[in-house]
């Protein structure tokens, strides 16, 4: 090829520029898949690690049973919540966490009181029945017992009809979970706002008591306690929860005759007292002012030994701490590992946590929440942008061998729910729920009701994502 001016000169250097730039381009498009591929295998490669590591060292089932046999429920305020703290503190610095502390935090300080006595006395018969009952937590106690007639109505709606015989009577909800439900966490929150609220509602008309129906799907006697609030300006009247089968039983009888019930119950306030958050922390190697949070709630009601409701979670939270430092895992970004306090009738420490958070702006960019039982793992929950819940959903193929089939919208947790507030993405891991509500704020939720493998599984699963969240970013 001749040249014969500048222009010429000019234009062909351009264009061998653009052609060899063209050339890279190609070349880089036609090895992005490559490259993915490899970027996938070496996060399947890792997460075997983690399931190797998890399922066949992991120890989580003994944390739970240390916790649950030796130190029991966790009600907020009281001793054993306390010994509990420092147990998490002291486990999680053995694993080799870089740095482990307490957040104070003021929490309510309730407390039952003696046993309740429910008797049910069914005119014209000369019967009566021990119910098997527990009164709801936050509520007041009766002092005296409490001794009167039961109005039964299904729900709300009924109350609002039947709102001129309600006075001087005891009102028991007979609303409860509806079977068809297959996510039973939808029944439980629709049934929620008769233990949450049914108390000032009858109040309102004159009631002196109220029992509900246990927030369950069972089919054992097990009465389920849980929070309730009152409105402050009606009447503060003692309020409970029934054990199925004595629910069936009271509904029946009423349908048929007048029924008295002998109510007793002794809750009360003492001040707030100082519980605290157990924090422990695997600093970030490239983002270490940047966080991502991995928690559970420490506190349980003083029923049964709080082994699902939150033990569970406990556990979990802890076990992948232990897992990443065997591993030798260095996160990009700083992790945290949080056994928060007072989630069942406060709150109070996910909100001093986020509140802290906040005050020393912090930037949190993921938090992840186990408070749903330590079932067999489902999937998860996120509150998250479209953009980054189809980020997200682009790992599945790599959790799915482990049992996760859905990464869906909507989901987080009660105790991280506070830090939606800073822009933080959250999520909750969802297990299979269809028994979780035959043990939730009962007697029965114990140790030897949680399966050591099943457990395992959940705390590899949240494990993985915490690993593809920090390596990926969101």
């Amino acid at each position: 090829m001749v040249i014969t001016d500048g222009q010429s000169v000019k234009n062909l250097t351009n264009s061998s520029f653009i052609f060899s730039h063209m050339k890279k381009l190609l070349f880089l498009l036609a090895a992005l898949p490559f490259c993915v591929a490899a970027q996938s295998e070496e996060d399947a490669v890792f997460i075997r690690k983690l399931a190797d590591e998890v399922l066949v060292n992991g120890k989580a089932h003994d944390l739970l049973r240390d916790l649950t046999k030796n130190i029991g429920h966790r009600l907020s305020g009281s001793p054993q919540y306390n010994k509990a703290a420092v147990w998490g503190k002291t486990e999680m610095e053995k694993m080799g966490a870089d740095k482990a502390w307490l957040q104070e935090c003021l929490v309510p300080n309730w407390k039952r009181g003696k046993d309740e006595v429910f008797i049910a006395e069914m005119d014209g018969r000369k019967q009566k029945r021990m119910l098997n009952a527990l009164a709801l937590g936050n509520s007041l106690g009766s002092g005296k017992p409490v001794v009167a007639k039961v109005l039964a109505v299904e729900d709300f709606n009924e109350l609002e009809k039947r709102k001129d015989e309600v006075k001087g009577k005891i009102v028991y909800y007979n609303a409860g979970f509806d079977q068809r439900h297959v996510q039973t966490f939808r029944a439980y929150g629709e049934m929620g706002q008769y233990r949450r609220s049914g108390a000032s509602r009858a109040a309102k008309y004159g009631a002196v008591g109220t029992l509900i129906r246990s927030l369950g799907g069972g089919t054992d006697n097990f009465a389920h306690t849980g929070s309730m609030a009152y409105n402050d300006s009606l009447p503060k009247i003692p309020a409970a929860a029934l054990g199925l089968r004595d629910a069936d039983f009271l509904w029946d009888m009423t349908r048929h005759t007048d029924v008295t019930v002998s109510l007793t119950t002794s809750g009360k306030f003492n001040p707030d007292t100082i519980n605290h958050n157990v924090i422990a922390e695997l600093r970030g190697s490239q983002f270490p002012d940047t966080y991502i949070t991995i928690g559970g709630h420490l506190d349980s009601w003083d029923v049964g030994e709080g082994a699902h409701d939150d033990g569970a979670g406990i556990v979990q939270t802890m076990e992948i701490l232990r897992a990443f430092k065997q591993l030798g895992y260095k996160p990009r970004y700083s992790i945290r590992f949080v056994l928060f306090a007072n989630e069942e009738n406060g709150l109070r420490g996910g909100q001093k946590y986020a509140e802290e958070a906040k005050a020393k702006g912090e930037k949190h960019l993921f938090a992840l929440e186990s408070d749903a039982g330590g079932f067999t793992p489902r999937g998860f929950g996120f509150t998250a942008s479209p953009e980054q819940l189809a980020k997200i959903k682009a790992w599945l193929p790599l959790l799915k061998p482990y049992g996760i089939g859905d990464l869906e919208a909507g989901g987080g947790g009660a105790d991280i729910g506070p830090l939606r507030s800073l822009g933080t993405v959250l999520a909750g891991l969802q297990p299979d729920s269809q028994r979780y509500f035959d043990v939730h704020h009962t007697h029965n939720d114990v140790f030897e009701n949680v399966n050591k493998r099943e457990l395992h599984l959940g705390a590899l699963n949240m494990a993985a994502l915490i690993y593809l969240v920090d390596k990926y970013g969101l």
